[in-house]
């Protein structure tokens, strides 16, 4: 077992795990540890605690000390320098006229490098601004391109929801979201609907999904035959949350509909048939129906599957 301690390095950051070595940490306190970039200024974000060797990324770095005063203090002129860095960076970059958004400005903790995050279309060839930059703050310069997602996290803002957006007030790592997630839910496939102020999907999509796959393995599908006690009917909607569905019923003309659970009814197994051309089979209960690209996405239009792809 080993034995760690989580530290944030940003609000609403990845956790990173060290080793806090004999030192007396609780939350919120401020420390300096040893990082791949050298000594940083974290927050301690979850509690010491023991953890399986496999499930922390060796070798581990220690906690060099609890944050002094005089630490804090750097900090500090640390962030007004990079206010006034990324001021000094968005002047250079409308001179050379880059087509590229400049997000923020960090300074390491010693100060010996200052990293710009932007975001682009496409490549920037930015050599030039880097030895502009160089001549000016007289210290390393890097430049990280990041993505919409990565943009969102830092800037913030409010989502559809009207509150604050989750991934830059408590979600520490973003989660993969898929058009699946939205068809499961029954909510509309407007991308305008499903989408955040990123232009990807709702990362919210996903905190419930795993309440939804296990509902919906329990209950049967839209269009099966299933027997009940009032006959034999066909599934015509699921109401997922209530764990329930309507079955419709037809007889002599007449049309009717009731609403049973799981346990009430049978489900009439299919026979299933096999594809005479796959390029024009419209049966779903083909057992390789799924296999046809055309099929799986049929009712995605160009927009859905971008989102989906980006995400």
């Amino acid at each position: 077992m080993q034995k760690v301690v989580g530290v944030r390095f940003k609000p609403a950051g990845k956790i990173y795990y060290f080793d806090p070595t004999n030192i007396y940490l609780k939350l919120e306190d401020n420390v300096i540890v040893e990082t791949a970039r050298g000594l940083e200024y974290g927050t301690v974000a979850s509690k010491v605690k023991y953890v399986e060797e496999d499930e922390v990324t060796k070798p581990i770095k220690p906690v060099i000390r609890k944050a002094t005063a005089k630490d804090t203090k750097t900090n500090e002129e640390n962030l007004r320098k990079a206010e006034k860095a990324l001021k000094i960076c968005k002047e250079e970059i409308i001179k050379q006229k880059l087509d590229m958004k400049l997000i923020r400005a960090e300074y390491t903790f010693n100060a010996s490098k200052v990293i710009f995050y932007f975001t682009a279309d496409g490549r920037i060839d930015f050599r030039e601004l880097v030895k502009n930059l160089a001549s000016i703050f007289k210290i390393r310069i890097e430049l990280r391109q990041i993505g919409v997602r990565d943009e969102a996290k830092i800037l913030g803002g409010v989502g559809p929801c009207g509150c604050g957006l989750c991934c830059n007030k408590w979600l520490g790592e973003f989660e993969p979201v898929s058009i699946k997630m939205a068809k499961e839910q029954g909510l509309s496939l407007n991308p305008s609907k499903i989408s955040g102020i990123c232009g990807r999907l709702l990362c919210c999509l996903q905190y419930e999904h795993n309440c939804y796959e296990d509902a919906l393995s329990r209950l049967p599908k839209v269009s099966d035959k299933v027997k009940t006690p009032d006959g034999i009917g066909t599934v015509e909607r699921l109401n997922v949350l209530k764990e329930t569905f309507l079955v419709k019923f037809e007889n002599d003309g007449d049309i009717a509909f009731k609403e049973f659970t799981d346990g009430e009814v049978k489900v009439l197994k299919k026979k299933k048939k096999h594809c005479s051309n796959k390029d024009t089979c419209q049966n779903k209960s083909c057992p390789n129906h799924d296999k046809h690209a055309e099929h799986v996405d049929e009712s995605i239009d160009e927009e859905l599957k971008k989102l989906e792809k980006d995400n």
